[in-house]
Parts: structure tokens; C-alpha cells; sequence
């Protein structure tokens, strides 16, 4: 889910899809399903994008979205690159968005009688298995910041109602960490993953956009798919890593300059190939120096800094950067505000709006002994503890 799936122009990220199930060819092996955008006061969910790809005898799916709609178009997409003897389902991932369909693969398997694989990140089977609990750590980190329409758990549960059904899991799924990872051939940089399709299909670790994140690389097409990674320049989820988010700009930049990536496709925008893709990236990287620029005084500071004027100052610099300067969404504008206080060092003082700086004291000296009244619970703690060692 990005800042512009919810409502508001870019500052950056990729574009909102138009019309759900749209189908746009990279190349004669290739095809990116296009989603659609969140719509909360309509009660529709945003879809990702899904890419199926022909890899020889192999049909690769990264992502199915959400919703029987796009179920039934990403099944049409499968069948017009005609018979195959396995399919292989590559989960970016675990947003709803991406992964409401990932049965689906074990059903077209059955139905033609083949092989199915399925991978997903290990780190995000928690948010897969409970996505409400996801949500709410999500929104719980801003409700003294931003006003919401409901308690972080009721708002997370609304949220996640909206993407139904929801099946993230089937009888093939596997994480990519049971495979033995490798040393990929791909570009001028050492770079470890997990390689399929007898190499034609490759799966490198991202981590920005969330804990578990994957980018995924079609060899014979030239095309790094990133995921939701460059849904902007700063990562809105809790579980984001702003220096990854930037890792996964500076690779795609590196891959396209070596002549490996021609071309590059993401969760939520269109394909974009060559120089404008190129551009895409940097604009990206420049973004993200900005935005860090933005929060300077904070870093530098040493007076107590108000969350809601940091967000205020926010939300104007991306409506300026925004190509119609329409405002971005609340919610996600806070969550990200949130990230770039945390970055810069800040701790936020509890129940209140406040953030600062830790002072700077050395710890107190330790004693490697208890003395005193002091031996007494160390004493207890002890036997306890060797009691516990025990062999009964």
C-alpha cells in the first residue's frame, strides 16, 4: 500500500494504475496486470500488480493481488502464454494487497495437471498470518500525531476488511530461505539471493519497504520487477529500513548503467524502460537526501521538537513536490513522518506529541557483584537459575 494508493498525488512515487486488470506487455514473454488504487470511502481495496512471465517451461507469477476480478484476469493472463510443466509463484511481499490470491497457482496447477512452487519472504509469514495485528502496530505508532477515524485496532480491522478474500498461503507455499541461497551473475556487484528457471529467474533480498521485501530479476527480459520498494523515498511502514529502501534504488541505478536492466516494473506504477527509468531512480535518490535535509534541525537540535509542526512541514514539502501539489494522504504521510523522526535519532516522550533528543550521559559505573541487601534476590536468582540447569 503506498501514499498514492491512498488518495494523494506522488512526491515521487510511482503513479497510480488506471483500470483494474489492465494488461500491459513488456515483451513477447512478458506482461504486467495492472491494479487499482485504495479507495476507503468507496470500501475498495488497492490490488498490486502482478507480472507473469514465460521462463522456458516454466510460467512465473510475481504477486496476484487481491479481489476474484483480478483472480480471474491474472488466470486469463497464465493461460494465454499457453501449456507449461511447472508454475512458480514469487511473493514480493506480504502486504494484502499483494498476496489475496496466492492459492491460485496450486489451482491452475491441479486443473493442468503440473508442478506448482510458491516463495515468500520468512520475515513477513507474521503479517501474513495476521494482518490486523500488522495494521494496528502500524497505526499505533500515530494516533497522537494524526487524527484517525477509529482506535488503531478498529481502524487496522477496517482496513484489512476490505481485502477479501484473503488467501496468502497454499498447499505449495515455502519460504525463500528454505532454498540454499547463492551468489548471483547479475551486474558489477556481488549480490546473494535465490536463483530459479535454471537461472533465468532470479530473487535478490530489498528489505526496505518492509521486513521481508524481494526484488525479482527476469534475465532474458532485462527487467528488475522492485516491488513496492520505490513507492517513495522514505519507507512508511514500521517495519521499513530507510537505507535499504535507498540500497534498492542505488542497485536498480547500478543494474541498468552495466546494461543487465532495461527495463523496470513495480507493484503499483507502469513499466518504464531506459533513460526514463534511469531518471525515475535518481529522482528517487535526490527525493530521499531532500526529505533528510527536511529533518535536519531535528537531527541537529537540541530543543524539544512537536510531531504535529514536523508533520505540518512535511506535508507541505511533498504537496510542493507532488505534480498537481494536491495534499498526500494523512495517515501515510504521518506513518512516514514518524520513520524520519525516528531516523534522525529522536525518541518520543510517552502519550505526548513531543519528540527529543536523548541526553548524552555516560552510564554508571557496574559492579560485577551485588553488595549489601542487594546479594539477597541475586542469591535467589541464582539457585534458580541452577536449579534450572539441572539434569532431573
Amino acid at each position: 500500500m503506498t501514499i498514492d494508493q491512498a488518495g494523494s498525488a506522488g512526491n515521487g512515487a510511482a503513479a497510480p494504475s488506471t483500470g483494474l486488470g489492465k494488461i500491459e506487455r513488456v515483451d513477447d514473454r512478458t506482461v504486467v496486470i495492472l491494479g487499482q488504487e485504495l479507495n476507503v470511502e468507496a470500501k475498495q481495496p488497492d490490488v498490486a500488480n502482478s507480472l507473469v512471465h514465460r521462463a522456458g517451461d516454466t510460467i512465473v507469477i510475481v504477486d496476484t493481488g487481491v479481489t476474484e476480478p483480478f483472480r480471474e484476469v491474472l488466470r486469463t493472463a497464465v493461460n494465454g502464454f499457453g501449456d507449461a510443466q511447472r508454475l512458480l509463484l514469487l511473493t514480493t511481499h506480504g502486504h494484502t494487497d499483494h498476496v489475496g490470491n496466492n492459492d491460485v497457482v496450486d489451482e491452475i496447477a491441479a486443473e493442468r495437471g503440473i508442478t506448482a512452487e510458491h516463495f515468500v519472504p520468512a520475515r513477513d509469514i507474521g503479517q501474513m498470518l495476521d494482518p490486523v495485528d500488522y495494521w494496528t502496530r502500524a497505526f499505533s505508532n500515530i494516533v497522537d500525531l494524526t487524527p484517525m477515524p477509529a482506535p488503531a485496532d478498529l481502524s487496522a480491522a477496517f482496513v484489512v476488511s476490505l481485502f477479501q478474500p484473503l488467501r496468502p498461503f497454499g498447499a505449495t507455499t515455502r519460504t525463500y530461505e528454505e532454498v540454499p541461497m547463492q551468489r548471483l551473475p547479475l551486474g558489477p556487484l556481488p549480490i546473494n539471493g535465490w536463483s530459479f528457471a535454471d537461472g533465468a529467474v532470479s530473487v535478490v533480498r530489498s528489505q526496505g519497504h518492509c521486513a521481508g521485501h524481494v526484488m525479482v530479476y527476469l534475465r532474458d527480459s532485462r527487467l528488475l520487477h522492485l516491488g513496492d520498494e520505490d513507492n517513495g523515498p522514505c519507507g512508511s511502514m514500521a517495519d521499513a529500513d530507510q537505507v535499504k529502501v535507498q540500497t534498492s534504488f542505488a542497485l536498480a541505478v547500478a543494474l541498468i548503467d552495466s546494461g543487465d536492466v532495461t527495463t523496470i516494473s513495480d507493484g503499483h506504477g507502469s513499466v518504464r524502460r531506459g533513460a526514463e527509468a534511469r531518471a525515475f531512480l535518481d529522482d528517487l535518490l535526490e527525493q530521499a537526501v531532500a526529505m533528510q535535509s527536511l529533518a535536519l534541525p531535528a537531527r541537529s537540535g537540541t530543543e524539544t521538537l512537536e510531531g504535529r509542526a514536523f508533520l505540518d512541514q512535511l506535508t507541505e514539502d511533498l504537496k510542493e513536490r507532488s505534480a498537481d501539489h494536491t495534499a498526500p494522504n494523512p495517515i501515510f504521510t504521518a506513518m512516514i513522518a514518524v520513520n524520519e523522526l525516528k531516523e534522525a535519532g529522536l525518541v518520543r516522550r510517552q502519550r505526548e506529541e513531543s519528540w527529543d533528543r536523548p541526553k548524552l550521559t555516560n552510564p554508571a559505573p557496574v559492579s560485577a557483584k551485588p553488595h549489601g541487601l542487594a546479594m539477597l534476590p541475586a542469591a535467589a536468582e541464582m539457585l534458580r537459575w541452577k536449579l534450572r540447569r539441572t539434569p532431573n
